[in-house]
């Protein structure tokens, strides 16, 4: 966590009475495992890490004390895995198991298993996890707590039929959510009693695969809701309270993306009056350690109970910096016994944090996963600011076997939009090759004027975005500022080039100040001279003062242009210079001008026509192949399903046609852009 600072209020309340534990060991893995390591070894305590074949050089395998090998990589095989995690307790004499997030943190079997062996869960008790757990039950709990909730059916629907009925009496749109689970998986809108019964029948599947449960309940579809959730801690003393609200709405296909804290739409009535409920309910299933109640807000500020997370949410670090505490810390203080350190008056809110998930995906394609080895990785420069929560490091691998998250980037700034600039920055800083990531996305999100507004809603993404992330989603508001810098970098390469030894005299290499900038297909010219400290570049009718000390090979380019401070990233391949800023990348290439006037001149190469090929567009497992040989298809009609990074994808015809060949069998693990299928 860099140089980050918990303005903890431990020391105010700690019971000396209670004993606290030398060793934990944690049922996870990636970024969490090593948010847990941190502050374990800030306690003064030893920590163990479990890992799957895949994991065994991971990080969080490398920074705890100890290390055990629980099976091969599938988390159903490994993480997932209750019997191998008790032995590993057992092996190396762990006291407590801090579950994390995903995998076994939520399930009450795995929390009754560790009471039995005598190791302490560092979360809820069993009765909590199996309430909150279960959606039907929650919700059933919730409104016996006084708790709003959302118009529905929570019993379990027995199918399509039911599911039909049901909808048409609560009204469309309607939700449907798989019962247990979380993540956004076993989530369907339908608007339609066509999408009801497709809807239905693939959150069940998608629920069943994830979650070992097929269960599916029905709830009214709240038209432009924002997703806020309050954070609740809670002691073994019967101590509840709440630290303030996250805001989590821009979400895409019911992923959290980005979240800050507090909500830029939550007055402090509303904001008390969701506090107080999270309470209510919290005190109602005598909840013990973190635990996140969630909410659906209207356009009017109508709050309605969604589900109570009773684990570590991913986006915690964006409440540690408004309110200074380590939640990690008091979920394992009070897991031993401990009081909580604050009352509801001690809680103080300071400033505005944001946190953004930067996973190894491809925007420009869907989003599809991207694995493989993470060439470079370069994260941005820590501060009181700026936090990077991260499981990988350069050289590592990002697996296809789990979620493909690289890092969490948190900034912290006294207002949002201080806060806001910050993030900006640091993802200009954020460094990553050898994978696909969303950081372009993230950039262009951060820059919305309806994010820089704060006028969100889940629905965001999908309005603002209908038919994807595309390059042009991406295109620089200042292309200048890229060109003039090009100019200046090319301008020290052929520097440094005219100084080459054993030139013949009176023959050496003069470098002109005169260039043009080849750009999106676009030439423009400029004059670039070198000063000290930098260049200057003269481009349409403006001088650019470039200052700055980027030497060769550096991917990050920082500086400042007219005084203000700039970073971009930069990669020379041959004659193309790569530019990265404010989420766009641009290919660059600066010429002279009778280079320029030959380039135009150039044919353009068309890419190779592969409209006759269903081809993979990601790494990952073929689980359905619904075509054979010699069969129509048509345009839409699904083909195959390929299983990735924990995710079912449906891949479907885009045109009418035959299948001629087919070139991968069920089972197969595919590379991006394997051929699966051949049309005539």
């Amino acid at each position: 966590m860099g140089t980050f600072h918990f303005r903890n209020h431990w020391d105010l309340r700690v019971s000396s009475s209670t004993t606290m534990f030398s060793k934990i060991l944690i049922a996870n893995r990636g970024e969490i495992a090593c948010r847990v390591i941190k502050t374990a070894r800030r306690m003064g305590i030893r920590t163990v890490a479990v890992y799957s074949e895949a994991d065994r050089d991971a990080l969080h395998t490398l920074q705890a004390d100890e290390a055990v090998c629980i099976g091969p990589p599938p988390s159903s095989e490994s993480y997932l895995m209750i019997d191998r995690i008790l032995e590993a307790c057992r092996e190396t004499g762990a006291e407590a198991v801090h579950p994390g997030y995903g995998f076994l943190s939520e399930n009450a079997v795995f929390a009754e298993r560790l009471a039995d062996a005598g190791v302490t869960f560092i979360g809820p008790n069993v009765e909590a996890i199996r309430s909150m757990g279960d959606k039907i039950t929650s919700k059933q709990l919730a409104q016996s707590a006084g708790v709003n909730t959302i118009p529905g059916h929570a019993g379990v629907i027995s199918g399509p039929e039911e599911a039909v009925a049901i909808a048409r009496e609560i009204g469309y749109p309607v939700m449907l959510k798989a019962s247990a689970g979380g993540g956004g998986k076993g989530m369907r809108i339908a608007r339609n009693d066509e999408e009801c019964v497709a809807g239905i029948e693939a959150a069940s599947r998608e629920a069943l695969s994830a979650f070992g449960d097929d269960r599916v309940f029905i709830e009214k579809y709240i038209d432009e809701p924002r997703h806020i959730e309050i954070q609740v801690l809670a002691d073994r003393q019967g101590n509840v309270i709440h630290l303030g609200e996250r805001e989590c709405s821009l979400q895409r296909r019911h992923q959290k993306v980005i979240e800050e804290a507090p909500s830029p739409f939550l007055d402090a009535a509303t904001r008390s009056a969701m506090g107080d409920q999270a309470v209510a309910l919290a005190r109602a299933v005598n909840y013990q350690s973190a635990g996140t109640v969630e909410f659906i807000v209207d356009p009017d500020r109508n709050f309605y109970f969604l589900e109570m997370n009773t684990r570590l949410q991913v986006e915690h670090p964006v409440t540690e910096y408004v309110t200074g505490l380590d939640l990690v810390e008091i979920m394992i203080r009070t897991a031993a016994g401990q009081t909580l350190p604050l009352t509801q008056s001690d809680v103080r809110l300071s400033g505005w944090s944001i946190e953004a998930r930067v996973y190894a995906e491809d925007p420009f394609r869907g989003f599809l996963p991207s694995v493989g080895r993470l060439v470079r990785y370069l994260p941005p420069t820590e501060s009181d600011a700026v936090r990077v929560d991260a499981g990988v490091y350069e050289g590592g691998e990002v697996s296809m076997y789990y979620d493909p998250m690289i890092a969490k980037l948190i900034t912290h700034g006294e207002t949002r939009e201080q806060a806001r600039e910050r993030m900006r920055d640091a993802l200009n800083e954020f460094h990553v090759r050898g994978v696909s990531h969303n950081i372009s996305f993230l950039s262009a999100l951060i820059e919305h004027r309806r994010f820089r507004e704060g006028r969100l809603s889940t629905n965001l993404i999908a309005e603002e975005y209908p038919d994807g992330f595309h390059p042009s989603d991406a295109i620089h508001d200042d292309p200048a500022l890229l060109i003039v810098v090009a100019a200046a970098v090319h301008r020290k390469y052929m520097d440094r080039a005219a100084g080459i030894s054993g030139q013949l005299a009176g023959y050496e290499r003069t470098i002109d100040d005169d260039w043009v900038v080849v750009m999106n297909g676009d030439q423009h010219h400029v004059e670039t001279r070198p000063v000290t400290g930098g260049h200057d570049v003269t481009f349409g009718g403006e001088r650019y003062r470039i200052r700055s000390e980027w030497q060769f090979g550096q991917p990050l380019f920082k500086g400042t242009i007219n005084g203000t401070a700039v970073c971009l990233q930069i990669e020379r391949r041959n004659m193309i210079y790569r530019l990265f800023h404010w989420g766009s990348q641009v290919d660059v290439m600066v010429l002279t001008a009778r280079a320029a006037e030959l380039l135009a001149c150039m044919p353009v190469k068309e890419p190779p026509d592969t409209s006759r090929f269903l081809l993979s567009p990601m790494p990952g497992l073929l689980t359905q192949l619904r075509v054979d040989v010699g069969n129509d298809v048509q345009t839409g009609q699904d083909l195959a399903v390929i299983e990735a990074m924990k995710m079912e994808n449906v891949l479907r015809a885009e045109r009418d046609g035959k299948v001629s060949q087919v070139m991968a069998a069920v089972g197969d693990t595919l590379a991006v852009d394997q051929p699966i299928l051949e049309f005539e």
